[in-house]
């Protein structure tokens, strides 16, 4: 991979920055954390400042409505927009980053033509319903059963931290079409409406006061077989493909966040007083180094998804293992630098803080990813 930027990539960061120069200013006040409602709105009118101005979608294939672009585009996109301290995907962030990918992967013609426009305009908002009550990490003891009834499916089951379903139109959802079949097959991967009778949501409320995650229960509910992406009983496979976007490029954007962090930690210290701590100064230095790593590492994958057309590999369970870790070290490092000021839930710190204890669970808890990262990467035989 060459890291070095071509003339064109410098002209393309160049009119990225003169753009967000001209609308960041004229973005309205970002909603309060528990507005959902507030929350979608203003994510979704951003979406569509982006698609408008040809930049969402960015890295998306042309024939799946994106602009093709490299994957060192996408990556001084991510970089730019977050220093300029650019609107996040937000309520948008499972359909850019999960089930879009993975219909324009996927997908059948229709399908694609169907729900990915809607995606990159904000219009339609998604949500993952994967995770049930009793499975824990084990994504394949789910239980939601999904019964064939001619040209539709009856659903009956539930689903828990199911991101952004409060506010959702759409859920990417994984059934169990054969309870025969051996517990890797025999599941269905189904795009459903939340609106559907017998859909009922339950928001959760997290450590940090938020609820973008709820609990679903499904009564007997109507889900057409043109909504199923892939064929009946591969949705397992199909779902690898959504876990790779999820673990392999849906955090990038995170790492530039924590590097402005990281900096922001380096200026507080200074102010403060606590830089002559020569042990902080350590500390700081090798979280320095982790995400200059991490930064390369995504690189690195992006390129590799690209080379293998647009599908992560397994090199995602690498770096979101070690992001988890190096999130959380980050935080901790930052409730020092504040002192007192770490009790201070006021402080944006101490919410990131809270919600970096997450990340070690979220999209595959590190447990699962040191499997992987043994088996598929290293070879390993698999633990008994």
């Amino acid at each position: 991979m060459d890291l070095a930027y071509t003339a064109e990539e410098e002209a393309f960061r160049d009119r990225l920055r003169g753009w967000l120069a001209e609308v960041l200013p004229k973005l309205p006040p970002k909603p309060a954390a528990t507005d959902w409602p507030g929350r979608r709105a203003y994510d979704a009118a951003w979406q569509r400042m982006l698609y408008n101005a040809g930049y969402a979608g960015l890295h998306w294939p042309a024939d799946a409505g994106g602009r093709g672009a490299t994957p060192t585009q996408h990556l001084i996109f991510l970089e730019e927009t977050e220093k300029a301290g650019a609107p996040y995907v937000g309520a948008n962030f499972v359909g850019l980053l999960h089930a879009g990918p993975t219909i324009a992967a996927e997908g059948t013609a229709a399908q694609r033509a169907r729900w990915l426009p809607p995606i990159l305009r904000g219009d339609e908002i998604w949500c993952q319903g994967f995770s049930e009550p009793d499975a824990g990490s084990d994504l394949a003891a789910l239980r939601t059963k999904a019964v064939r009834d001619g040209d539709a499916y009856i659903v009956s089951g539930s689903k828990i931290w199911t991101s952004h379903a409060e506010v959702a139109d759409w859920c990417e959802l994984l059934v169990r079409t054969d309870p025969e079949a051996p517990r890797h097959r025999g599941i269905s991967w189904l795009a459903m409406p939340m609106d559907a009778p017998g859909v009922t949501v339950r928001p959760l409320r997290t450590l940090a006061g938020s609820t973008e995650f709820a609990e679903v229960f499904l009564d007997e509910v109507w889900v057409p077989v043109g909504n199923r992406v892939g064929a009946e009983h591969d949705g397992w496979r199909v779902t690898m493909v959504t876990l790779s976007f999820e673990r392999g490029t849906a955090f990038v954007g995170e790492v530039v966040a924590c590097r402005r962090v990281l900096a922001e930690l380096a200026r507080t210290a200074h102010a403060n007083g606590r830089w002559d701590d020569a042990v902080l100064r350590r500390r700081l230095g090798r979280l320095n180094a982790e995400f200059a790593a991490l930064w390369r590492l995504t690189q690195w994958n992006v390129s590799e998804a690209q080379s293998t057309g647009g599908v992560p590999g397994t090199g995602g369970s690498v770096f979101k293992l070690r992001y988890s870790h190096a999130r959380q070290e980050l935080y901790d490092a930052a409730a020092e630098v504040l002192g007192g000021q770490a009790l201070d839930a006021a402080h944006p710190w101490v919410a990131d803080r809270l919600a970096a204890l997450a990340y070690t669970i979220a999209a595959g808890t590190s447990q699962i990813q040191r499997n992987i990262v043994a088996e598929r990467i290293l070879g390993l035989p698999k633990g008994r």
